[in-house]
């Protein structure tokens, strides 16, 4: 399922529910349905660029880990396989973010579910 985010500040902006949900979650807010009120964008600005330094700091997740020798042995062999890209936390907030940015100079809110 999809979530749209939307406000007067910027073109609509859509995730995947498994996408949306770890930004919400990290923001205190529903999947479902919300705002984030151009009073709180400071905050949740401040809140998700603080993640997304902390994700660029971390090594590759665990999982990928494990698909990457899964995948490739020791003398480079990939199996067939194509170079593994994943989409950082980084790049899937990015979008909102800058909704979140353009919404706050325009002291607009951020609506979804409605």
């Amino acid at each position: 399922m999809l979530v749209t985010f939307k406000s007067k500040a910027a073109a609509d902006v859509v995730m995947y529910e498994s996408h949306a949900k770890p930004i919400l979650d990290l923001l205190h807010k529903d999947l479902t349905r919300g705002v984030i009120t151009a009073a709180e964008s400071a905050a949740a600005i401040a809140l998700l660029e603080k993640q997304v330094n902390n994700s660029k700091a971390h090594d590759a997740a665990e999982a990928l880990e494990r698909d990457v020798h899964k995948h490739h042995n020791a003398n480079g062999d990939d199996h067939g396989h194509e170079k593994i890209e994943p989409v950082t936390f980084s790049a899937r907030v990015y979008p909102l973010l800058d909704m979140l940015r353009e919404a706050q100079k325009g002291n607009f809110d951020i609506l979804w579910g409605v």
